[in-house]
């Protein structure tokens, strides 16, 4: 131990290699860690003359790691997570409380999460739940949290994953918005389309089809929990992502506005990285989650036995 001591250079070392690998950049490791740009660069170059191996290649556009880079950065990434997850549990029987980190979209935490916090709390009374909020399409790392929300399609050789449900993809709208569209000729000679961000593609004809005017009025918000909150608002139908607003489905706050679903092919799993142990906590918390969004999920199915849930679970299980 002594030998590999004297091998090593500075702890300080590792830390500023650890932020330059990650984020691909020394100019944002920099920023990340309060120091310049150029400090990044010469701890880089004192930590590869002290090796005697490059870790880095260098391109204008930023930093790869080399093969030997990418053998250092894996070992030390389970080495850091390694010290949080001890340091957690530490802090964790000091004070009796259990924190769990949570990488999820906003719309879910703001139309799920919050929905059920009172359950929550009651199942896991000594829980603390902390999160890394995504406003846009949900992908990122999740090296940093305990658990993230991820459409994929399974384990991989750096991640684990737990099966939730297939995406499944449903219009909604507020009953008095349905209802008005149903009895006012007026209000149903177009429909008020709620949208997720301006890149997503026009979805009106896959639910609407051969309505040339069902994109006549319409919203864009770049945070899918605000396009959630406008359907239920009345402001018009959007494209409900099952896995967010099964709870609002379910106590009927939103109705389908189209017997017409869709079903992408992607899976929505919840995924954690294999460098990080896996705490009693975080297994409970996963598999609570699942279950009871399950049961939200199988009540939707049986308040609308028109969109034919249950037939596409079981072929998304398949």
């Amino acid at each position: 131990m002594r030998k590999l001591r004297l091998a090593l250079p500075s702890m300080n070392g590792f830390f500023t290699f650890e932020a330059a690998a990650r984020c691909g950049n020394f100019a944002r490791a920099a920023e990340e860690l309060n120091v310049t740009p150029a400090a990044v660069s010469r701890m880089m170059g004192r930590l590869e003359d002290h090796l005697g191996i490059i870790l880095f290649d260098r391109t204008p556009g930023g930093v790869t790691l080399t093969e030997a880079g990418r053998i250092l950065y894996e070992a030390v990434s389970r080495g850091f997570s390694g010290f949080e997850h001890a340091l957690r549990e530490i802090e964790d029987r000091k004070t009796g409380v259990q924190t769990v980190t949570l990488s999820v979209s906003t719309g879910f935490t703001t139309h799920w999460i919050m929905p059920h916090m009172a359950e929550i709390k009651r199942a896991f009374p000594s829980l603390e739940l902390r999160f890394q909020l995504i406003m846009s399409a949900l992908s990122g790392p999740v090296s940093d949290v305990d658990l993230g929300m991820r459409f994929v399609d399974g384990p991989d050789e750096r991640h684990e994953a737990s099966y939730i449900m297939p995406e499944i993809l449903v219009p909604i709208c507020s009953p008095g918005y349905r209802d008005r569209q149903q009895h006012s000729p007026a209000d149903a000679a177009t429909e008020s389309l709620i949208n997720f961000g301006d890149a997503q593609p026009d979805w009106s004809q896959v639910f609407f089809p051969g309505d040339p005017g069902a994109a006549t009025n319409s919203m864009i918000f770049s945070d899918y929990a605000i396009v959630v909150q406008a359907a239920m608002l009345g402001q018009g139908v959007a494209l409900g992502w099952l896995n967010v607003t099964c709870h609002w489905l379910r106590t009927r706050a939103l109705v389908p506005a189209s017997p017409s679903v869709r079903v992408t092919g992607r899976h929505c799993q919840f995924v954690r990285s294999r460098d990080k142990p896996l705490r009693p906590i975080v297994a409970d918390l996963r598999d609570w989650f699942i279950a009871r969004l399950g049961e939200d999920v199988r009540q939707v199915a049986q308040l609308y036995p028109e969109l034919q849930l249950e037939a596409l679970l079981e072929r998304g299980r398949a």
